[in-house]
């Protein structure tokens, strides 16, 4: 079975697809809590002022370099998701009440909570020798819009997915051998490269950490 790929949805059904799986994303969550201080008095006691919304942080890397074509056409989605959508449900121009999409990252069994691109920081790292972009680094926040349970404990009934093992790189190992160690076949180092964000097989550092998708026949 081939390695899941991640996809971002956007509201309305729309899936931007994530050309490298993340190696990894943050999740936080944090609560307000307040205290009245006094002149002359100890420590305060605490009193809870309420939730605040949770984010998920990840970076996501795209190559087009396989076609030439210009990786823009995958991060200037993302972009666009900062921008106002007037064809939202209850947009109203005459009193300023629009806003742009929420979106849900999916990864295989995976779903984030429903929310929004609150802050991207886009880099491009190669080019073709015309000035196209072929390769980029795209970090993104994504702030929860709404209550969800999402990232909480799960139903044991749900199933959920076998996890992926992880492998700390060793000086002179490559994916190859390591696709080899784990698969029994040295060709499966692709999958290694997706799971993991890597651009260049040749470029791994000794002591990197590596997720190892678990891949069925």
């Amino acid at each position: 079975m081939a390695t899941e790929k991640a996809f971002l949805e956007i509201e309305g059904g729309e899936r931007v697809p994530c050309l490298f799986n993340p190696a990894q994303f943050t999740v936080a969550r944090s609560n307000e809590w307040a205290a009245d201080r006094l002149p002359g008095k100890g420590v305060p006691t605490l009193r809870y002022a309420g939730a605040q919304s949770g984010w998920l942080r990840m970076e996501l890397f795209f190559d087009t370099t396989h076609d030439g074509s210009p990786v823009t056409r995958y991060t200037g989605r993302i972009m666009g998701l900062m921008d106002v959508d007037l064809t939202l449900p209850g947009t109203d121009e005459t009193t300023n009440n629009a806003r742009p999409p929420y979106v849900t990252f999916h990864w295989g069994d995976l779903h984030s909570f429903k929310a929004v691109v609150s802050d991207l920081k886009l880099a491009f790292t190669y080019f073709s020798s015309s000035g196209v972009p072929l390769r980029a680094t795209l970090s993104v926040t994504l702030r929860q819009y709404e209550p969800s349970h999402a990232f909480g404990p799960q139903n044991p009934t749900s199933g959920t997915p076998r996890p992926h093992r992880v492998h700390r790189v060793q000086p002179g190992e490559t994916l190859d051998r390591i696709a080899a160690r784990y698969y029994g076949d040295s060709t499966r180092w692709r999958s290694l490269a997706e799971a993991n964000g890597i651009a260049d097989p040749l470029d791994l550092r000794a002591g990197r950490l590596l997720s190892v998708p678990r891949i069925e026949s």
